[in-house]
């Protein structure tokens, strides 16, 4: 569907270009719809234009498929308050630092969360709060304490569950 929804637009410009073309010209392709163009013509090529210019558009959005800052079976509607409130704090904490394709971060100084091998689950989110206690790794490139308490265990939940997935 997404690839009729790609080559629709072209295969309809195309076909103007080739009407303009065997008309005689932009100005004899204007006189031939304006003037020497039936009625079920002018209608059908309003129709046609209206149709497609809502049609398209609604089959690419209809077909998506993925909500913006998700991957796969990992959308908002599966993950629950505390790991909501982690990806959001991720977004704003540390997506401008670090890679991660759940929320299609592409940070440049830290390193790829999805490349590490986080483990899903008690080792991973413990992993992930060591490094924000500490810091990362602790070569002070990331701040140590950037998040505390319930927003670190967040974040560390959410970045454990999703790391990897992509």
């Amino acid at each position: 569907m997404e690839v009729v929804a790609f080559i629709l637009p072209f295969a309809l410009l195309g076909g103007l270009v080739l009407f303009v073309a065997f008309s005689g010209g932009p100005g004899a392709a204007r006189e031939a719809y304006l003037t020497r163009g039936s009625r079920l013509f002018k209608v059908s090529m309003i129709f046609i234009f209206v149709v497609f210019g809502a049609l398209v558009p609604a089959l690419v959005l209809a077909n998506k498929g993925e909500e913006a800052g998700a991957v796969g079976a990992l959308r908002s509607e599966d993950l629950s308050g505390s790991e909501q409130n982690g990806k959001d704090l991720f977004r704003q904490q540390c997506a401008s630092c670090h890679s991660l394709a759940a929320v299609n971060a592409r940070g440049v100084t830290g390193p790829n969360l999805d490349d590490i091998g986080i483990a899903e689950g008690k080792d991973g989110q413990t992993r992930v709060l060591n490094a924000i206690k500490n810091g990362g790794t602790g070569q002070k490139r990331m701040p140590a304490g950037l998040l505390q308490g319930e927003e670190a265990q967040d974040v560390a939940e959410y970045v454990s569950k999703v790391a990897g997935t992509n």
